[in-house]
């Protein structure tokens, strides 16, 4: 039985805010997004930490983004076994439902999910090798990622490298979904890699010709 408890007053008191401000100054628009359904101009693959706000870093309006959040905002490989793949899922309606003519994965700093997935490769976090770890499993993905920058000795080096590498596998692996790669050979899809670095405000665009990631 799911237990009955009021929603938070601080988020009541933000909705009547916005309702009686933000949306009643754009009532028409808002009417419009209903009406006409959503055309984004972009699927953004971005991670759940709180302080990564692509619409703020874009200064994007409603229905302009198509956004998907996980842990360490990866990109799982393309695989049809019948089970649920909330991401692939995700995937598969931007580029086939929506048709989006681009796909951005976007990493930042000091990412908890790339630190775990650090910790556990580096053999420093057991608890996430266990088959109940949900985020451990996930984290798995990412493991050919630990392996490119295992070598680099600074630590927090190693874990920067790392939450690069995050976007870098992601992308990697969107190229195993025969859509993603048809849209691509096609010349109807482009995807990018960003590293977004939340204290200074930077953002970095991944080259794959040079595999650095260069500032915008």
């Amino acid at each position: 039985m799911i237990p009955a408890k009021p929603l938070p007053a601080y988020l009541v008191q933000r909705f009547q805010g916005w309702k009686a401000t933000t949306y009643d100054e754009n009532k028409a628009w808002y009417r419009r997004l209903a009406d006409e359904g959503q055309r984004p101009r972009a699927m953004i693959i971005s991670c759940c930490d709180s302080r990564v706000h692509v619409t703020s870093i874009f200064g994007a309006d409603q229905g302009e983004f198509f956004i998907h959040r996980n842990i360490a905002n990866l990109v799982p490989k393309y695989e049809p076994d019948g089970e649920a793949h909330g991401t692939s899922a995700a995937v598969e309606y931007a580029v086939n439902a929506l048709k989006v003519p681009h796909i951005v994965v976007i990493g930042h700093s000091n990412c908890g999910g790339v630190k775990g997935c650090h910790d556990m490769c580096s053999g420093n976090a057991p608890e996430l090798e266990e088959k109940t770890s949900f985020v451990g499993r996930w984290m798995d993905i990412l493991r050919p990622g630990y392996e490119q920058v295992a070598h680099i000795e600074d630590i927090a080096e190693r874990t920067t490298a790392l939450e690069k590498q995050a976007v870098i596998v992601s992308l990697e692996n969107l190229m195993t979904f025969p859509y993603v790669a048809d849209g691509i050979a096609e010349g109807r899809l482009t995807i990018h890699g960003l590293w977004n670095d939340i204290g200074a405000g930077d953002l970095a665009c991944f080259d794959p010709q040079t595999g650095a990631f260069l500032p915008i």
